[in-house]
Order: structure tokens, then C-alpha cells, then sequence
């Protein structure tokens, strides 16, 4: 084998598996498959189970972002730095909120050990004996043993997610030690992380001890659990019980994702009308407005609001409910609400400004601006938002700056070449010398950079 076909094979291997650990890493974290959902209330409620946490681990906690994946899966992960993806099929399956925060804790562990940041690191000191191993069966096949040398070849892989795996599988023990510290810290039982892995994972062991070692990439959980329990059930704070606020907190993001995501018949059948609980009132709300039975799902959250007229997210989904029946109108005084509860809330802020858009048009235009600025300012990266500010724009007639905003819009989605195009647009009408005239160049700047670089990439592949 000539130098050149060793380095064209080595090449092939390594490529193959690095796309393993690809492969890997997406069926572990697959927000790719998933769509990502936005729900302010449930949104609110992991961040608030998660902030103690944050705060024991030393970091900031509005640095890291918390993103909802519709998905049934029990899974939860870290990805792209400091932000945690909790898939909805974990927070429906959890029966205490004490077994929500064990598992934001292990996440939190992966943060503050710096976990991602060191798995490239990994991945290239696995690929160390793969290519011992290429090199053994090049050297193999010169010296007459064609066999031998494509049983080392064809095994490098195998040779690397080892090492690879062995890697993965500290790192996830370390993250259940770490969140055991930070639940401590922060006051909390550890026993939620232990009765979530018996209750949802452990089942599945037998499947897992049969999988090829190479493909290990968390520790058997009856190993994980066994690892634990000594540690917390010493911890001086084992027998913390959840509190009153974040049991409620629990019922009603369980109850809301039931009826959102579930059908009728299924949130009828775990909430029936024989309930009577707020959260169960709750989920027949949502399951009523999604089968368009309006005069039932008013009627549920009529008594809610009655019960709790300083709930927010019971304002925010009766405004929800006229809005979308065509009564923008009446949705506006709910959505108010909504917002003067909960004033730092970007959904409910956009929600309020896109009503005054649609029932009062260009008359609305002026509140609906301050609040979808407001929106931005706490999430810049928020598409929505930028998408309704264009439209506001637009029904005042500033055509320049309804393009900016779908600039930004674009940008923020990662549609370069649609926010370089909006974004040449607006700086043709845009005053020079001001602070809209420069971002559109900004835009232009570093969304061309972008498209070029790509152009680049695709020219290289090719």
C-alpha cells in the first residue's frame, strides 16, 4: 500500500469515526428529530427549579438557556455550551418535582465540569489507537498477512469508541456526584435523582447489558443508583421535602402538557370530570380549546381565574384561546393581564403585542413596538419577535425598518443569505450615521462572511 492510499484510508477511518461519535451524540441528544416548543409557564417553572442549582455551581444563571424538546423520550441533555434541553416525555413521566431538579442538577454537573468543552478533546485522543491500529494492518498486509491486517483495519473503530465510551462514562458518573453536591448545597434531597433512574431507567438495563461494550456510553443505572445512594442517603438534607410552591408548579406544567400534547380522550382519562383540582381543571382547558369546544374551556378557566386572578398563564391561555377563534379583540385585556403578572415574561410581551396589532391595526402599532422591543431586549435572538416587530413596522409604514427586522428575524434563524438580502435592502433607505443603518450593516457584514465561508466549505467538499 502506497503512502498516499494509507493516508486516503486513514483519512476514510477517521471520517467514519468521527460520524460515529456524530451518530452517537444525536441519538443521546436528538433535538435535531424534535421540534423545540415555547411555553413561558413551563419555561418559568424549570428555570425556577434549576436557579438554586445554578447558584451552587457558581454560575450565572441568565447564561444558560432552557429549551423544551417535544419528544416522548426520557432525555435530557447539554449542548452548544450552557443550554439544557429537557425533552417533555421526561417531565411527564417524573412524579415529584424533587426527581426534575435531580436531573437539571446532573445537567448542571456536565456545565460546571466543563464536560462538552472536553469531549472534542476525547474524541481525538481516541482516534490515537485507531490509528495504531490502521498502521498495524498496513504494516500486516506488507509483510503477507492480508487477513490479519483487515481484521486490525476493520477493528480501529472498535478500538476507538472504547476508549471513546470509556470517556463518556466517566463524565456522566461524575456529573451524578456533582449534582449530588448540588442539591446538598442548595438544600435539597438527592433521593429524586435515585428514584428517577429506579423508576424510568433501570427497566431498560437488561436491554443495555446487551448492547456491544463500544456502544456504553453512560454507566449501567443500577451501577449509577448504587454509586449514590450511600452518598445521599448520609446527606444531612436526604429527607428535604419539595415544597408547596413547587409541587403546584409541578401539577400544572404536568397538567398543561398533557392537554397540549396528548389527545382528548387522553387527558379526559387522566383527568376526568370527577377531578375537580385546579391543575386537572387545568388540562381540560387546554384539551377543550384544542378541539375547539370554547364554551367548555371558558368555562373551566373562568372558574380558574375566579380561584387565582393573579395567575398569569391562566390570562395568557384565555387570551390564547380568543385570539386564535378570531376575537383579537377581546383576547387584548387578558393578555394585558397576563403581562402586568408577569412583566419580564418575552412570550407574553409578544403575545399582547400581536393582539394589538391584529384588532386595532396601525392604531396599536405604537404600544405593540415598546413591547416587542421590550421582548428583544431579553431575548435577542428571538425570531418571533423580530417577525412581529417587522409587521409593526410595516402596518406604520416604515418600510426600512420592517426590513431590519426581518433581517434580524432571518439572521437569528441562521437564514443568511434571506438577512443579507432584507438587511442591503434596508440600508438603501436608512439614514447613514445612525444606530438601524449600522446594524443593517452589521448584518450585511457578517451574514456575507457567513454565506462565503459556506460557499467555501461546499467548494472544498466537492
Amino acid at each position: 500500500m502506497t503512502a498516499a492510499a494509507f493516508a486516503k484510508l486513514r483519512k476514510r477511518i477517521a471520517t467514519g469515526f468521527v460520524a460515529f461519535v456524530s451518530a452517537l451524540a444525536i441519538s443521546v441528544s436528538p433535538a435535531s428529530a424534535a421540534p423545540l416548543i415555547r411555553d413561558a409557564e413551563i419555561e418559568a417553572t424549570l428555570r425556577e427549579y434549576a436557579t438554586p442549582l445554578w447558584q451552587a455551581a457558581n454560575i450565572r444563571p441568565e447564561d444558560v438557556h432552557i429549551y423544551i424538546v417535544n419528544d416522548n423520550s426520557l432525555n435530557a441533555f447539554v449542548a452548544g455550551g450552557q443550554n439544557i434541553f429537557v425533552h417533555t416525555g421526561l417531565i411527564m413521566a417524573a412524579r415529584n418535582p424533587n426527581e426534575i431538579i435531580g436531573v437539571l442538577a446532573h445537567e448542571t454537573g456536565h456545565i460546571s465540569g466543563g464536560h462538552l468543552a472536553r469531549s472534542r478533546e476525547a474524541q481525538q485522543q481516541a482516534m490515537a489507537p485507531m490509528l495504531i491500529s490502521i498502521g498495524l494492518g498496513v504494516l500486516a498486509i506488507a509483510a503477507g498477512a492480508p487477513q490479519a491486517g483487515a481484521a486490525l483495519i476493520g477493528g480501529s473503530q472498535g478500538f476507538a469508541m472504547g476508549n471513546y465510551v470509556r470517556y463518556t462514562q466517566v463524565q456522566e458518573s461524575a456529573a451524578d456526584q456533582a449534582a449530588a453536591t448540588l442539591l446538598e448545597d442548595s438544600g435539597q434531597s438527592g433521593r429524586g435523582l435515585i428514584s428517577f433512574f429506579n423508576n424510568n431507567l433501570r427497566q431498560y438495563e437488561f436491554q443495555q447489558r446487551r448492547m456491544p461494550p463500544y456502544l456504553m456510553t453512560h454507566p449501567f443505572s443500577s451501577d449509577r443508583v448504587e454509586a449514590l445512594r450511600q452518598r445521599v442517603e448520609a446527606a444531612p438534607h436526604r429527607d428535604a421535602e419539595d415544597s408547596a410552591e413547587n409541587l403546584q408548579r409541578f401539577r400544572f406544567m404536568q397538567a398543561k402538557l398533557v392537554g397540549f400534547i396528548q389527545s382528548q380522550g387522553q387527558t379526559l382519562a387522566k383527568y376526568p370530570l370527577s377531578d375537580t383540582s385546579a391543575p386537572a381543571r387545568y388540562a381540560r382547558a387546554v384539551a377543550y380549546y384544542r378541539v375547539s369546544q370554547l364554551d367548555q374551556a371558558r368555562a373551566e378557566l373562568d372558574r380558574l381565574i375566579a380561584e387565582d386572578p393573579r395567575n398569569p398563564y391562566f390570562q395568557e391561555l384565555y387570551g390564547q384561546i380568543l385570539f386564535e377563534n378570531g376575537r383579537a379583540a377581546e383576547s387584548v385585556p387578558y393578555h394585558r393581564r397576563s403581562v402586568e403578572l408577569a412583566p419580564r415574561e418575552p412570550l407574553l410581551l409578544i403575545n399582547l403585542a400581536r393582539a394589538l396589532d391584529t384588532a386595532q391595526g396601525r392604531a396599536g402599532t405604537d404600544e405593540a413596538i415598546a413591547l416587542l422591543q421590550q421582548a428583544i431586549d431579553i431575548e435577542p435572538d428571538n425570531a418571533y419577535a423580530w417577525r412581529e416587530l417587522a409587521t409593526a413596522r410595516d402596518l406604520r409604514g416604515e418600510e426600512a425598518l420592517a426590513q431590519l427586522a426581518s433581517a434580524e428575524q432571518n439572521f437569528s434563524m441562521g437564514d443568511y443569505g434571506a438577512a443579507l438580502s432584507f438587511a442591503e435592502r434596508a440600508r438603501r433607505t436608512l439614514p447613514h450615521n445612525t444606530p438601524s443603518f449600522q446594524r443593517a450593516s452589521d448584518i450585511v457584514t457578517f451574514a456575507g462572511e457567513e454565506m462565503r465561508e459556506r460557499a467555501q466549505q461546499r467548494g472544498g467538499r466537492s
